[in-house]
């Protein structure tokens, strides 16, 4: 028999149900079996069952002779089940990559519970995804297998079907079956978990459940909505006939008014002329199944005591009177937002009219820390130019990256604004505030972020995709308060002159981010590996790609966990990519050889601690060559990348490394240690030699030296290649590839 049985109703799901069965198909995990239960749906619902039926024999396709709603759809699926336990997936839902290998590693981790409880993400038509906000009350933490009573909050979370596994031999053994009409998933899922004689959680997130724009049957205006008094009529009925869940009956009874309070809440459920009979009869119910004793929060006491009394027209009212209040406070945050912030352009322009202070200062990177080129300026400043006072623009989670030495300024603070109108030197490698206006007198120096392979600047006029709603006009207004633009090299120089035209003069001085690749020794560099938890002896790869501008969903284009597994345990991979989970917290713990650094502020720190690059049109590519260490390109969609962003040369005939076209390709590139052998090399000093002509080390000192001194002799001339000091190695584990398996 199969280890799982998914069981997926469908009905009116013609559009998503070719997306939830390949999710299913799609897993890494294969001992299971699909049972597609076509409800007697109007639509292609049936066909659709029958193609997969005859491509895979795991597929069941099971027509009913009447359409019967979503609980008998389900029961009839449970009878033609076979597996150990089951799962259910409604038809316009979808399994996230390996969610059943999860499941099952988390079963017999615990020994086979009766029920297995795991998390989803809402997955909006947008692209959006964004966890279950209760998903702490999955924490794996404690006893691997517990009853409700030790966990009552679970019954927090939402109370569906599908967000659980149930071993099938505990519904037979209790004739768990589910009821007909709306809200089905009361009477299951209550009494199952209040029944389950062991229960398991999995702080992983499984399921994407999708949120239609419209057609969810839960959101279209129907006096079926009144079939919630009969699921809790059963509820109730089954707590009555086990006396020793009768500790459950205060919960029930609060979590009933709960869920009436909700539905009549909801304008677009219930029809107007029904509202009145809806209210009594959750009046009566209330009435009938009173029982005191569960905690009420105090802002739904009066609301559930005018429930039980039937008092429609004073709950109607109260209702509205918070509405109104509600409105009435946001109305007062605007107008507090709206003064605050003539405010602060009030005071900008007085301080406008004030005199530079030509000591000051103001540096900031896109992101917030002190990271990048301006923060090696900064130092270098403060180094180089007696009294000179330096200020750093981040957000108050950020202000521990920020020297002790230099002032931290919040943005949007009237501390902010005056820095900006007052400080005599600016320095961004993105762009300050769009509100700023630039005082003659005043220097602007860009910095960029690195150098260009992806198409930037006005060069995007003609390619929308990754333009994205771009303010030419507004950036063309930026680029003209530039004074100096930094350049990494001749390449860099030539296309942003193009990409961003106006009387700015360029510095090609190289990159100053890349000075601490040249001042870091072996001792800094392992503390470095330590505090990221790189294990001693292992060989660190740094996955960094870039943003997919084609793509509303960013999901990574390679297999981390796989490549872990294939590599071998000398290997350890710092992620620097959202792991699979998105918005609101990661789908599960990531392979404890896999190193979240996506949060990471300081891409050098990354680098230096890492003895190799994957990437893939990343401009770190430029800067990590400085290291000397071995860059793999994983270009498995450079068309599509191509057509969406553009480069501006063919990375792939003018690469920094290996280039591997595909995931198994990257495997092998490993396998057989191409990655790290004469070829890569070759391209490695190529790639170096054209696009780090000034990256010596003294990149920050000439940018210095010339902006800040105006000195416009005597700088520090760029050190030869051929005698230039060589960043510090680390050693790369003899036979690291050894262990690799294809």
């Amino acid at each position: 028999m199969p280890r799982f049985s998914v069981i997926v109703p469908a009905f009116r799901v013609q559009a998503y149900l070719h997306a939830c069965l390949d999710s299913v198909l799609a897993q890494s995990f294969k001992d299971y079996e699909i049972v597609v239960v076509d409800d007697c749906s109007p639509d292609a619902c049936g066909p659709i069952a029958d193609e997969y039926a005859r491509r895979d024999p795991r597929v069941t396709a099971l027509h009913l002779p009447r359409n019967t709603g979503l609980g008998p759809a389900r029961n009839a699926g449970m009878g033609r089940a076979a597996g150990d336990y089951l799962i259910f997936l409604d038809g316009d839902d979808t399994l996230l990559p390996d969610a059943l290998q999860i499941i099952a590693d988390r079963i017999d981790a615990t020994g086979g519970p009766d029920v297995l409880m795991y998390d989803y993400a809402r997955t909006y038509w947008t692209g959006r995804s964004v966890r279950n906000v209760l998903a702490a009350h999955l924490d794996e933490a404690g006893p691997a297998l517990f009853r409700l009573t030790d966990r009552p909050e679970l019954l927090q979370l939402l109370m569906v079907v599908w967000n659980k596994a149930y071993r099938r031999a505990f519904i037979e053994a209790e004739g768990f079956t589910f009821p007909p009409g709306y809200y089905e998933d009361t009477p299951w899922t209550y009494p199952v978990l209040m029944s389950a004689g062991s229960i398991a959680v999995l702080d992983a997130v499984c399921v994407s459940y999708r949120q239609r724009r419209r057609g969810n049957i839960l959101s279209t205006t129907s006096e079926k909505h009144f079939d919630v008094f009969d699921q809790y009529d059963r509820v109730f009925a089954f707590i009555d006939a086990r006396p020793e869940l009768a500790l459950w009956r205060p919960v029930m009874f609060r979590r009933m008014l709960d869920h009436f309070s909700a539905l009549f809440a909801s304008r677009d459920r219930l029809p107007v002329h029904s509202r009145a009979a809806f209210f009594r009869r959750a009046a009566a119910s209330c009435r009938r199944y009173r029982t005191p004793g569960a905690p009420v929060p105090r802002r739904t006491l009066l609301r559930h005591g005018l429930l039980r009394l039937g008092a429609r027209r004073t709950y109607q009212a109260l209702s509205e009177a918070r509405r109104m209040g509600g409105r009435l406070r946001r109305g007062e945050a605007a107008v507090r937002r709206a003064l605050r912030g003539a405010a602060l352009r009030a005071h900008y322009r007085i301080q406008s009219r004030l005199p530079l202070r030509s000591r000051d200062a103001v540096f900031a990177a896109r992101g917030g820390g002190y990271t990048g080129s301006p923060a090696a300026i900064e130092a270098k400043v403060r180094e180089l130019v007696p009294g000179v006072r330096t200020a750093w623009i981040c957000r108050p989670p950020d202000a521990h990256t920020v020297p002790t030495g230099t002032r931290r300024l919040a943005p949007g603070t009237f501390a902010h604004w005056t820095a900006l109108a007052r400080s005599a030197y600016l320095v961004h490698d993105s762009a300050f505030d769009r509100g700023l206006v630039k005082r003659p007198g005043q220097v602007l120096l860009q910095t960029h972020e690195g150098t260009p392979l992806r198409t930037v600047g006005t060069d995007l006029l003609d390619r929308p995709a990754a333009a994205r709603g771009t303010d030419f006009e507004q950036l063309l207004r930026s680029v003209d308060t530039w004074d100096f633009s930094l350049s990494a090299n001749p390449h860099s120089t030539l296309v942003r002159e193009r990409a961003y035209p106006s009387a700015y003069t360029t510095l090609e001085y190289g990159s100053p981010r890349n000075d601490v690749y040249h001042r870091t020794g072996p001792a800094e560099m392992a503390r470095l590996r330590e505090t990221l938890g790189v294990p001693e002896g292992s060989t660190a790869l740094l996955y960094a790609p870039a943003h997919r501008d084609y793509r509303r969903v960013q999901r990574p284009a390679l297999d981390l966990e796989r490549l872990v597994r294939v590599l071998g345990p000398q290997f350890v991979v710092l992620a620097r990519a959202p792991l699979p989970g998105g918005p609101g917290g990661r789908h599960r713990a990531p392979h404890p050889r896999i190193i979240d650094v996506h949060g990471h502020r300081s891409v050098e720190t990354l680098a230096l601690a890492s003895d190799a690059l994957i990437t893939d049109y990343a401009s770190l590519m430029f800067d990590y060559v400085n290291l000397d260490r071995p860059v793999v390109l994983h270009l498995d969609d450079v068309e599509a990348y191509e057509a969406a962003r553009g480069t501006y040369f063919d990375i792939t005939t003018f690469p920094p490394g290996i280039v591997a076209r595909g995931q198994e390709e990257l495997f092998d590139v490993f396998a057989t240690d191409h990655w790290r052998g004469s070829r890569s090399a070759q391209l490695r000093a190529a790639f170096r030699a054209r696009f780090c002509p000034y990256d010596d080390g003294y990149a920050a000192e000439r940018v210095v030296r010339r902006v800040f001194l105006g000195e416009t002799g005597g700088l520090p001339l760029p050190v030869p290649s051929a005698t230039r000091r060589t960043p510090a190695a680390l050693p790369v584990q003899d036979g690291a590839g050894a262990g690799v398996t294809g």
